[in-house]
């Protein structure tokens, strides 16, 4: 039976508590949601000590299910001021499924400023250990200590140095595959609401665990099977596929050619070195250099979409796992840089400090508009990035994101709602997305409501990029089945083969159904959607948020977007007829 286990950083205690009825059915960002609205003041500082942090491995995380290691994070975000899921994937979710426990919450304040500890969990129960050696240091250099003193098959959970001074960027670092520290729930700056904590590391060891019980064994094995083969038959997502063979990437060459690129701080939708940095220019440097290079690579075990990759230097010795699309981007287009092995290094450092590559390519972006440097210059965001590490004055700017950056040098162009930058998709070229950044609970985040697989890929029908014509309805579509996948611990690509094969669709929520014991049909994905976001929304009101925070940023209403030379023209009153329901 799953537990939830309340760790207290006031007196550093681990106490494992029964789930209440209410939680039983949930998983995921239901659950952190969830906890967060029932537990948390929407008014509290989020790095005081009435915030909380709550891990929660998805409803099928710890299975067989296919692609399924999902962890989401919650907290109140010191970005957005709001209540925040970031999730990633990570063989630690499987871990902390497999001991049985349901979530972890992290609550209290620690009475001695400064001091960090290691939070130790297995099948015997949690201990606490000072982590003050490790403060200030690298996560490249930290993990292979830890992996050397609590073994190669452990789980990891850090914060870089970028949590320990609590950057509004800072996010939660998981280990991959590997063991490298790359897998993050990078969004909303969770990273230093645990900093904030003084929980450094969660060591999770899964050895002689319980493992997770399934109620409907049959029903979860036939719903499963329909999901392998789908997501095994889809263009995007079957082995030798566009993701498995390119990766994420695949998409800057896709998206500056739709002119939804976001270039030079989103002031162009194409990028003229687009090619130089794509997934498929990866894909020949990983297949040219050799060595360490790789594609078709998996965040977690029992991935079969394996989108990741293994970038390599020249010599073909490792450089970075893995260069993903939106990071890609945040450090290539958005900052006019096209050398790849410079794009490398600053993902690189990004894991090694512990901070958000979407958040900080945006910042740096937003600093070259500010005149901190010139646009294309890889050599000083590479010194911007240290800046962060070192903790200066003009580093702890920076790390506390874009908007933040762009207030204090006086930018206009800051492409951040609710105080979290945009992700890769010009919202003015792809009208469907700018409704979801506008709209989410979570400030502008593409991951809340993926339009992109209609408006650009063409999943379950093309939709007109450029139209405004029924992507309110769009969006909050995508929003609330979004909210639901992120329960159950599924990757968000399941939803291309999800959407377009119907058995796939089926296999997804029997699955679940399965899991869990319930009679629950595809009707219910909706219902328990749009659940989420309600709560979360009224969350977000009691935070003093209001319909004003669910707008674009208000250069994209008079700015002409190259090339096509659009605005934002979707009216405030259909924005917010979006929460009409």
């Amino acid at each position: 039976m799953k537990k939830i286990l309340r760790v207290n950083m006031t007196d550093r205690t681990a106490k494992f508590e029964e789930v209440p009825e209410k939680y039983k059915l949930m998983g995921g960002r239901w659950l952190t949601s969830s906890i967060i609205s029932d537990e948390v003041d929407p008014t509290c500082h989020p790095l005081g000590p009435n915030n909380k942090l709550v891990f929660a491995p998805g409803i099928v995380t710890g299975t067989s299910a296919p692609s399924s290691g999902r962890i989401s994070v919650g907290g109140k975000s010191p970005l957005t001021g709001g209540i925040k899921e970031s999730n990633a994937g990570t063989a630690t979710s499987q871990m902390i499924a497999r001991l049985g426990i349901k979530a972890i919450i992290v609550e209290g304040y620690p009475e001695e400023k400064g001091k960090f500890w290691l939070l130790k969990l297995d099948k015997d129960g949690a201990e606490f250990l000072p982590a003050d050696e490790w403060v200030g240091k690298g996560l490249y250099e930290v993990y292979p200590v830890l992996f050397d003193k609590y073994g190669k098959k452990v789980g990891i959970i850090s914060v870089g140095v970028a949590g320990e001074m609590k950057m509004a960027s800072a996010g939660i670092c998981f280990n991959d595959i590997d063991g490298r520290p790359s897998r993050y729930s990078g969004r909303g700056g969770l990273g230093a609401v645990m900093g904030s904590k003084g929980l450094k590391f969660i060591i999770v060891d899964d050895k002689g665990g319980p493992g997770v019980e399934i109620a409907d064994k049959e029903k979860f094995n036939v719903g499963r099977k329909k999901l392998v083969e789908a997501i095994s038959s889809h263009a995007l997502t079957k082995k030798g596929g566009a993701l498995n063979t390119y990766g994420t990437a695949v998409l800057i060459n896709i998206l500056s050619e739709a002119g939804g690129l976001p270039t030079n701080n989103f002031s162009s939708g194409t990028f003229e070195g687009a090619a130089k940095i794509s997934g498929e220019r990866i894909a020949e440097l990983c297949e040219e250099r050799g060595g360490a290079g790789r594609t078709g690579h998996p965040c977690h075990p029992g991935c079969i979409i394996q989108c990741s990759n293994v970038y390599p230097k020249p010599d073909g010795t490792e450089h970075v796992s893995c260069i993903e699309y939106e990071s890609d981007w945040a450090f290539g287009a958005n900052c006019g840089i096209d050398d790849l092995d410079a794009i490398a290094e600053l993902i690189r450092l990004c894991n090694d400090y512990g901070v958000d590559t979407i958040e900080m390519g945006g910042t740096i972006a937003v600093a070259m508009e500010g005149g901190l440097a010139e646009f294309g210059d890889a050599q000083k965001a590479i010194e911007l990035m240290h800046e962060v590490a070192k903790g200066t004055p003009l580093g702890r700017i920076l790390g506390n994101g874009a908007a933040v950056t762009g207030k204090t040098l006086g930018v206009v162009r800051v492409p951040a709602v609710k105080g979290q930058n945009m992700p890769a998709y010009s919202p003015r070229a792809i009208k469907g997305i700018g409704i979801t950044y506008a709209t989410s609970t979570m400030g502008a985040d593409h991951t809340a409501g993926y339009t992109i697989a209609p408006e650009i890929a063409g999943v379950g029908g093309k939709v007109d990029p450029l139209s405004t014509e029924g992507k309110v309805t769009l969006s909050r579509n995508f929003q609330s089945t979004t909210a639901y996948l992120d329960a159950t611990g599924y990757c968000l690509f399941i939803a291309f083969p999800i959407i377009d094969i119907a058995s796939g669709f089926e296999g997804m929520v029997e699955s679940v159904a399965g899991m869990l014991g319930t009679n629950w049909t595809g009707d219910d994905v909706g219902r328990i959607g749009l659940e989420i976001m309600r709560m979360e929304r009224k969350f977000n009101e009691g935070a003093g948020l209001t319909k004003v925070d669910d707008r674009l940023p208000e250069f994209m209403k008079y700015e002409p977007l190259p090339p096509h030379n659009q605005v934002w023209d979707v009216p405030d009153e259909d924005l917010d007829s979006l929460w009409e329901f």
